[in-house]
């Protein structure tokens, strides 16, 4: 039993605003993700998307390629239109050796709107929630088939936000549909990563390590602020260095025999948040709390 330390390149360059981090090249990210201890990358916006191109520059940096982002719209799309959608990125992760998809609902999502406040994230319909659970088990029995598994990505913003749309996908989709486990976006919409783990488990196949700083959450809260104002103004942060007790989140995941990847995922603006000091502390908190939860860390 053991897990891999990945990061997600958010750290030095953001897909949600490019301007944060538009000039760093993805080499930087690449050198700079290594020489802090990881050992493999998220895709991001920056990173070439054919695996014959993609492969060989992980490949120069010793790293592997951990999952990436996909943006699904199955409440406009049939679960068929969306397996075609969702080839080419299906056939980079697989082709690379990844065995787990980020995959995200993105219909009527804010997350990407400074000026959309995050109580106006969006909520599906009964008529929706009948609509859009058979085209997920669909996607996900294929994606299954092809050797990688969905692991959606509950996500502030977006359809599937709170503990409670979490409970009623879980409850309501086939196995080959997991869960992505992402502490920050739990706690940001008033959730518990370690009760998540715990009743969970079994259908957690990727976690996101992000923190959260307690009063710039709060104070998005209280100023009906959006999802890119609270990056901005550091909501976010590297494992360690907010209030999440990972030790306690490591300890179910090790109990459950978890064996997957760990990633840093801290959106940040660059200019204020040194892209390598943060990614350092992170792996480096990383690898201090498995040591406590008993959890062995692989290369």
């Amino acid at each position: 039993m053991s897990v891999r330390l990945g990061i997600n390149p958010l750290t030095w360059t953001n897909d949600d605003m490019p301007s944060l981090g538009g000039d760093t090249p993805l080499e930087t990210c690449l050198s700079e993700g290594k020489q802090a201890g990881f050992s493999g990358f998220e895709l991001g916006h920056k990173f070439p998307r054919d695996p014959e191109v993609l492969g060989p520059i992980l490949d120069n940096h010793g790293l592997s390629l951990v999952s990436g982002w996909y943006s699904s719209e199955l409440l406009t799309r049939t679960a068929e239109e969306e397996i075609e959608a969702i080839k080419p990125h299906l056939h980079l992760l697989k082709s690379l050796g990844a065995t787990a998809m980020v995959f995200c609902e993105v219909s009527r999502c804010v997350h990407g709107q400074r000026d959309v406040p995050l109580s106006h994230s969006p909520t599906m319909s009964e008529e929706e929630w009948q609509t859009f659970i058979p085209r997920l088990n669909r996607v996900a029995d294929y994606c299954q088939a092809q050797g990688v598994t969905i692991a959606y990505h509950h996500h502030l913003g977006t359809l599937i936000e709170t503990p409670e749309e979490i409970d009623r996908l879980m409850a309501e989709t086939t196995p080959s549909v997991g869960l992505l486990l992402d502490s920050g976006h739990l706690v940001g919409a008033g959730g518990d990563p370690v009760a998540a783990q715990k009743q969970y488990a079994e259908r957690i196949k990727h976690v996101h390590c992000k923190d959260i700083r307690r009063e710039v959450l709060e104070d998005l809260r209280n100023r009906d602020l959006s999802f890119l104002e609270g990056v901005l103004g550091g909501m976010f942060t590297v494992p360690g260095d907010g209030f999440i007790d990972y030790v306690s989140l490591f300890k179910g995941l090790r109990d459950s025999d978890y064996q997957g990847w760990l990633v840093v995922e801290a959106e940040q603006d660059p200019a204020v948040a040194h892209p390598l000091t943060y990614a350092r502390l992170g792996h480096d908190n990383l690898q201090r709390f498995c040591d406590e939860a008993g959890l062995r860390v692989t290369q």
